[in-house]
This record gives C-alpha cells, sequence and structure tokens, in this order.
C-alpha cells in the first residue's frame, strides 16, 4: 500500500488533514470547552470523583489525532495550572497537580495520545473491538499512572482501593461507547449524502 492509499484509508471523520493552522488552533480551544464540560459531568467519590474526562479525552485523541490530541489535552492542563476552573468540581490552579489527583492529571495527554496513535494505526471505526481494545488500553493505563502515584501517597491497598477498583467498570463502559459511537461515526461517513 503506498503512502497516498494509506492517508486515504486513515480514520479522519473531521477531515483534519491537511487543515489549516487557524482551523486546528479553534479546534484546540474547542477541544479544551468540551473537556472541561465533561470534567464538570461528575460522580463525587473522595478522593478521585468518577467523571466523563477518560471519555472526552480518548475520543479527542481518535477524533483529533495523536499529535492534536495531546496538544489538546496539554492546553487544557495549562488552563488549569492558570487558574480556570476546568477541572472536576470546578477546580484550577496548581494543587489538583500536587494532590490525589496528579497521576491521573498526567496521564491524561499519554492516554489521548495513545488512543489517536492507535486510531492511526486502524484500531477505530469499523474495526470495533480494537477500538474497545484501543480505548480500555488508554483508561487502564490512567488508572495504572494514577493509582501509582495515589498508592505513593495513602499506600497500596487504599490507592487500589479509592483510585483504581471503582473506576473499572466505568472504564470499561466508557471504552464500549467510544467504540460504538466511532462506529457509527464510520458508517456514516462511509454512506453518501441525500441532497
Amino acid at each position: 500500500m503506498t503512502t497516498a492509499s494509506a492517508l486515504s484509508h486513515r480514520f479522519d471523520p473531521l477531515g483534519l488533514s491537511g487543515r489549516s493552522l487557524p482551523v486546528k488552533a479553534a479546534l484546540v480551544l474547542s477541544g479544551t470547552g468540551i473537556l472541561a464540560l465533561a470534567s464538570q459531568v461528575s460522580v463525587p467519590m473522595v478522593p478521585v470523583p468518577i467523571t466523563l474526562q477518560t471519555f472526552a479525552l480518548t475520543m479527542l485523541g481518535v477524533l483529533y489525532g495523536w499529535r492534536l490530541g495531546a496538544l489538546t489535552v496539554l492546553a487544557w492542563l495549562g488552563e488549569a495550572m492558570l487558574g480556570l476552573p476546568v477541572l472536576a468540581n470546578a477546580s484550577g490552579g496548581l494543587a489538583p497537580f500536587a494532590g490525589p489527583t496528579a497521576g491521573y492529571l498526567v496521564s491524561f495527554p499519554i492516554i489521548a495520545a495513545l488512543a489517536g496513535f492507535l486510531a492511526e494505526k486502524g484500531w477505530t471505526g469499523r474495526q470495533v473491538v480494537k477500538s474497545f481494545v484501543a480505548h480500555l488500553s488508554a483508561n487502564i493505563l490512567c488508572l495504572a499512572i494514577g493509582g501509582a502515584w495515589l498508592s505513593w501517597m495513602i499506600g497500596l491497598e487504599k490507592g487500589l482501593a479509592f483510585g483504581v477498583t471503582p473506576f473499572i467498570l466505568g472504564a470499561v463502559i466508557k471504552s464500549a461507547l467510544a467504540a460504538a459511537l466511532l462506529l457509527a461515526l464510520a458508517r456514516r461517513k462511509a454512506q453518501p449524502l441525500d441532497l
């Protein structure tokens, strides 16, 4: 397969390949807004709330591609560091980056990049099982990094009990939802528009 034909089969539902820098900048800005909104959909838990963040993170990685997806997440984390209330429970500032959620925050650009990278390798769209595995892998990586940090802070047993175990079912559900949505998007893109 030539490079041109490989690019033509690449999953690019937003048609981002070849877009101008201003369009990509606007996508980064809108992506940070999506992440901020997804962060506010949460189930309060101590010390780490359940949110739609990881769903939005992996979806942005897939839809934007691994580079632009990771850049969007870094921009969103930068907004948080500046004090904007874009994290869970409308928090911001430097405190979340040193507290119980720090490991998860550090993992976020990594998991967006991982989901995007796997999507660029074909693990998305009509490849629904691979898509599910890609999203679940990213979610598990998030739990591993976040859980390791939390365990360092409060001990292994508590770290696993409060920072990993309660989130496993949610990771599976969010991964399945992401795979289903991306399959629907791939099918819709493949159908000609009726005008």
